[in-house]
């Protein structure tokens, strides 16, 4: 008996020491420079991204033996870097058992998905990009199982899909989970999944490198994060060490005497391999969301879906074994003198197949990647282009070297990350000879496939993304200390105060959220009154704390501040101090007035560069002349220009098309001998009607 008294507190002291040995590496990362931080961090997340691919490859190979090996008698090909074997090559065993096991692997994986973990659903990259974007914190901890299980049996069943989707969510939901115990800032939350996302594809590729490099560019159409490389680079190499001790470091592809660009007149031929890999890229990616859209139309609960895309794809396989799991080791008795031993049609509907079954496996709902199939399906167009060239001058004798660029060409246009396919296909295939051509049919194909792309969820720009948006819009955010705008929190619960206490507190004082402590005063989350209404008045609200709730350090920045307004969609943060307790409190009110005083402080410095200009500040009258204009039609003295306006709590910077409202708060500089003109248009009009049109804009 005195056991089991005795057990919960024991238990409740393990749980104590490991939330303060928490806060304590916190505290520590929060102290570091930037290079120690990622430093740790990125060899923690390397480390968990590399043990996550060997996990994978080991479900992967255990899910292929059982759906495939067993069951349907199959044993597709394996590349020079995973065993070399031709396995069954294009004989089937039991050509019956095809449809029936990737329709049974499909109906696991639609199960798996949709019952536990419905963002595990399709290709995984894509989602990890999303979550970078918007809400780098919110991957939860259960998707990284699911997606093991889900993609190997997809997979493994004979599901066209690749390996790189299931590894790179893996780790970067590790990474998620990591921005949430330490407390991360939002920056250093997104630097966490994107670092995830580049462990997780370097380690299952064997390209540290590339992957490296994938993490920075794959987030954006026409741009790179940067700052992400470092960090990267650092997670990379450790997750590739951490799999290539268990996996081997070989290359995928090996190295080989055929990986070679012999003269210059080749390049007109690759250049036609550019051309066409950008337009089968482009058909990929229409095909695939087709595939998504037409799946959604469809009647009927998704969880049943996956199965009849597996089918589809068995029935396929029945004429072209090909389609049938990753098939890299297809890819590479392509690059061989098997090639021409093959119909020469089969060899130019593969790509159109493959195109065809990854669609169906994982845009029917099925779990996988989009990577592996786009450069396999790259690889067969090159091999394809060869056989219809070959013999002709200027053409490789051998097919590798167009099976090789085509694989770049195809995928790196449609992904939007060429430099980093270049540099991944460089690394599987042990040479970098192919990078000249591979530039020059990469080029082309990116200029094919325009704005097209695989992954829906990457943005043209920094510009676009909601964090840096902020940081380009609103750059003095960067400059002002949190403790010049925080305020002394008006509320701080203690974690034991009961439901039905802390409810009435919070209506007495109209907070809508507040921040919970420990007894000590250390941080615990937040509470919202709308869950507190939800739960048992009688129970404690560290039940019903959210302890992922983000915080802002003391010695953060405005900026860090408005990445956790935008991102989070809260009305206010908690600043910490040192010891992680609650030192104050931001909200958008406190950020806006704290902006508006460096911006003004900011311009008024400008008087002493224009010594002719003075700064005005109005608000604009209901009866104003300028209410209801643009900007750019407000009439403006010569020489005027509008910096900013603020709308209630808003903080606008306004462009020509901005319409001007009774109440705003106007920013100008303007000449001084027009002071008088421009507070006459946006103030009350004197009798005798609004002034005249004293010259052109300037705004």
């Amino acid at each position: 008996m005195a056991r089991e008294v005795g057990a919960p507190s024991v238990l409740g002291d393990l749980r104590g020491r490991a939330r303060r040995s928490v806060e304590r590496i916190s505290i520590l990362l929060r102290r570091a420079g930037y290079l120690r931080k990622w430093l740790i961090l990125g060899t923690v997340i390397g480390l968990v991204g590399g043990l996550g691919a060997i996990a994978f490859n080991a479900s992967l190979r255990w899910a292929g033996h059982l759906f495939l090996g067993i069951l349907a008698g199959y044993r597709p090909p394996a590349p020079f870097g995973e065993g070399a074997t031709m396995g069954s090559g294009s004989h089937l065993a039991r050509p019956w058992a095809i449809p029936l096991v990737t329709g049974l692997g499909g109906l696991i994986s639609g199960l798996l998905v949709f019952r536990f973990a419905p963002e595990a659903e399709g290709h995984g990259t894509d989602a990890a990009i999303a979550a970078v974007h918007h809400n780098p914190r919110g991957i939860r901890a259960r998707v990284a199982f699911v997606k093991i299980a889900a993609s190997a049996i997809t997979i493994g069943s004979g599901g066209s899909a690749g390996r790189e989707g299931p590894t790179a969510q893996i780790s970067a939901g590790f990474g998620s989970m990591l921005a949430r115990w330490l407390d991360l800032t939002p920056r250093d939350a997104r630097m966490a999944v994107t670092v995830g996302i580049a462990s997780g594809i370097g380690a299952i590729f064997r390209a540290p490198l590339g992957g490296a490099v994938l993490g920075a560019e794959i987030l954006y159409r026409d741009d790179v994060e940067a700052e992400a490389l470092v960090p990267s680079l650092v997670a990379s190499i450790v997750a590739f060490a951490a799999f290539g001790a268990v996996e081997g470091f070989s290359p995928i592809f090996g190295a080989s005497e055929a990986y070679r660009f012999r003269h210059p007149a080749e390049l007109g031929a690759y250049g036609l391999l550019g051309l066409v890999a950008g337009l089968v890229g482009r058909l990929y990616a229409r095909a695939f969301y087709g595939a998504i859209r037409l799946r959604r139309r469809l009647p009927g609960a998704d969880l049943w879906k996956p199965a009849i895309g597996g089918l589809l794809v068995g029935l396929l396989a029945l004429a072209m074994p090909q389609v049938l799991g990753t098939g890299y080791g297809w890819v590479q008795l392509a690059m061989g003198p098997g090639l021409l031993s093959l119909p020469l049609w089969l060899v130019i509907a593969l790509p159109f197949a493959k195109i065809l079954a990854t669609s169906l496996s994982i845009g029917s709902g099925g779990s996988g990647g989009i990577f592996g199939p786009g450069m396999v399906i790259g690889g067969f167009t090159g091999a394809a282009l060869w056989r219809l060239l070959h013999g002709l001058p200027a053409v490789p004798q051998d097919p590798a070297p167009f099976v090789v660029v085509g694989m770049i060409a195809c995928f790196g246009s449609v992904a939007h990350a060429p430099l980093a396919v270049m540099l991944m296909v460089a690394e599987m295939t042990g040479t970098l000879e192919m990078l000249a051509p591979a530039m020059v049919a990469v080029g082309i194909a990116a200029a094919v496939v325009g704005d097209a792309t695989i992954y829906e969820n990457q943005l043209r720009n920094r510009m676009e993304s909601p964090a840096h948006r902020v940081r380009f819009g609103m750059p003095l955010l960067a400059t002002i200390p949190v403790t010049e705008a925080m305020r002394p929190p008006r509320l701080v619960l203690d974690e034991r105060t009961p439901v039905r206490e802390a409810a009435e507190l919070m209506v007495t004082l109209g907070l809508p959220r507040a921040p919970v402590a420990s007894p000590r005063g250390t941080y615990r989350g937040t509470v919202a009154l709308d869950e507190l209404g939800k739960a048992d008045p009688g129970r404690d609200i560290a039940a019903v704390a959210d302890a992922t709730a983000p915080a802002v350090p003391v010695h953060a920045t405005l900026e860090d501040v408005m990445e956790v307004l935008a991102a989070e969609h809260v009305i206010s943060v908690p600043v910490l101090d040192g010891e992680r307790r609650v030192a104050g409190v931001v909200g958008m009110g406190e950020l806006v007035a704290a902006y508006r005083r460096a911006l003004l402080a900011s311009l008024r410095g400008l008087r002493t560069v224009f010594a002719a200009s003075i700064f005005v500040e109005e608000r604009i009258h209901a009866e104003a002349p300028v209410v209801g204009r643009t900007v750019a039609d407000a009439g403006w003295p010569p020489g005027t220009v509008v910096v900013a306006l603020q709308r209630g709590e808003e903080l606008i910077f306004p462009d020509p098309s901005t319409v001007l409202r009774a109440g705003d708060l106007l920013s100008l500089v303007t000449p001084a001998a027009a002071e008088r003109a421009v507070r006459a248009l946006v103030g009350e009009p004197e009798d005798g009607g609004p002034p005249e049109r004293a010259g052109p804009d300037l705004v």
